[in-house]
């Protein structure tokens, strides 16, 4: 693991807890999921591409899926 594959960790994981509580606020189930899986995936993908690819569509999950 190098530095900029922690650092987009560390920031898709604070994004994710931000998901989170949103998501028990508003009692939705989408944003809460895709918070669980921002804060837990950087550690099961080792390239920096699929990284990324994977942290943008997490992160556009609750904006496209409103359940």
């Amino acid at each position: 693991m190098n530095v900029a594959q922690l650092f987009f960790g560390v920031v898709a994981g604070a994004v994710g807890l931000g998901y989170i509580v949103y998501g028990r606020r508003q009692a939705k189930l989408i944003p809460i999921v895709s918070g669980l899986l921002l804060c837990g995936y950087s550690y099961f993908i080792e390239s920096w591409v699929w990284l990324s690819v994977a942290g943008t569509v997490l992160l556009a999950a609750p904006f496209f899926f409103d359940f």
